[in-house]
């Protein structure tokens, strides 16, 4: 291609302006865009989407375009990035408006059968599955080359309307770094984008404890420290039940550390009025009877005189 062929140098301001211009023109028309710009110099900062980044950067034969692309996204080329069940679609302000289009291969049944088997019992839900809250054994399983979650180069294909014919030019490289960013974002849609529910996931770790719970019981019912195990709740067991309700014995306990039965007080009964003028006369008997008698002494008698 000659030198006179390529289109003429547009700065980043130029850019911006046409881009903006275009995202105008095109919501007048009625075309719901979705553009894409990292917020600060990181291109991704969440699992998922730094997973994504360093993924494709692994490959030698984006090497050399990548840095382009990450500058730019950075200056917000990347008008629109819509994602689908394996397929990219994007709109990429340049010297024209270039459409993207990339292609990944859905992953494999077995492939995700057997991640499946893998992973069982070690995701406890979705919420820690898309921030990336795993185990470091689940984590080198989703990001390892061979059998892992992320795409190899040969199951993307890439389309650009630019005229440039290498197999990565910039437009497409700053929309393969826009979808790591998008997946700090909707880390979702990464599963979205490989055509796998990540429920599966959450559900087989869940399969998995009911069907060990279950496994341990057999035929017969769980007794009370199997149900506080697998529930994480205190129960107490039969025997103890039953002893309360066993009448206590008159005899008082012995040693210390044991409680005594306190004995029943008798039903008390209602006065009336003649009980309390029966108890009043009986009272005043009592006392009468109570008072010593008063006895008179006699005077001695002086003795005879004798003459």
């Amino acid at each position: 291609m000659a030198w006179f062929s390529f289109r003429p140098y547009i700065s980043v301001a130029q850019r911006r302006q046409m881009a903006a211009k275009t995202a105008k023109k095109m919501a007048k028309q009625g075309q719901h865009l979705f553009p894409v710009q990292p917020s600060g110099r990181a291109v991704a900062k969440s699992f998922w989407g730094l997973a994504w980044c360093k993924n494709l950067e692994a490959y030698s034969d984006y090497a050399n375009r990548l840095p382009r692309g990450r500058t730019y996204l950075r200056n917000g080329s990347v008008i629109d990035l819509q994602v689908g069940p394996g397929l990219v679609t994007a709109l990429v302000q340049g010297s024209s408006l270039y459409k993207i289009r990339i292609q990944i291969e859905p992953l494999l049944a077995h492939h995700w059968k057997s991640f499946r088997s893998e992973c069982t019992g070690q995701i406890s839900s979705l919420l820690d599955l898309l921030q990336g809250k795993l185990s470091k054994g689940v984590l080198e399983a989703i990001t390892r080359p061979v059998g892992g979650l992320f795409p190899s180069i040969k199951q993307i294909k890439l389309s650009c309307s630019c005229p440039d014919s290498a197999s990565l030019c910039k437009h497409l490289a700053a929309v393969i770094y826009g979808i790591g960013t998008r997946l700090d974002e909707k880390p979702e849609l990464f599963f979205t984008l490989r055509a796998v529910d990540m429920k599966e996931l959450v559900s087989a770790a869940a399969s998995t404890a009911t069907s060990s719970a279950s496994s341990t019981a057999g035929n017969t019912a769980l007794d009370g420290e199997d149900l506080g195990a697998l529930f994480g709740i205190e129960l107490e067991t039969a025997a103890a039940s039953t002893s309360e309700e066993k009448i206590p014995s008159k005899s008082p306990p012995k040693g210390r550390g044991k409680t005594s039965v306190e004995p029943r007080l008798p039903a008390v009964k209602r006065r009336t009025a003649s009980d309390v003028s029966a108890k009043k006369s009986a009272t005043a008997v009592a006392r009468k009877q109570r008072k010593p008698s008063i006895s008179r002494k006699k005077k001695p008698t002086p003795p005879r005189s004798r003459d």
